[in-house]
């Protein structure tokens, strides 16, 4: 894997995070309300939402405006252009 698949794959790991959370925002808001600290939270929502730790911190750093659907929208726009220049689309 070259340096700019691999940077595309990073971004795109953490951008499908991101819709995850998004997508079942709730649950994460539950989950990261009952941890007792940072780290609980971030390990018990990458358990939740199958994702790396690179994906949950993404998502606990994520800002709340993120939350709306045009937001979202750039998010999926910017996830299927990524996948588009991968090999195997995936």
């Amino acid at each position: 894997m070259d340096e700019d698949e691999r940077r595309i794959r990073d971004e795109l790991m953490i951008l499908d995070a991101l819709l995850r959370a998004m997508d079942r925002r709730d649950e994460v808001f539950q989950m990261i309300e009952d941890s007792e600290d940072e780290d609980e939270a971030r390990r018990r929502v990458g358990q939740l939402l199958d994702v790396d730790e690179l994906g949950s911190r993404a998502v606990l750093d994520m800002q709340a405006r993120r939350l709306t659907r045009d937001q979202r929208q750039r998010l999926a726009s910017r996830a299927a252009e990524l996948r588009s220049k991968l090999p195997d689309g995936r």
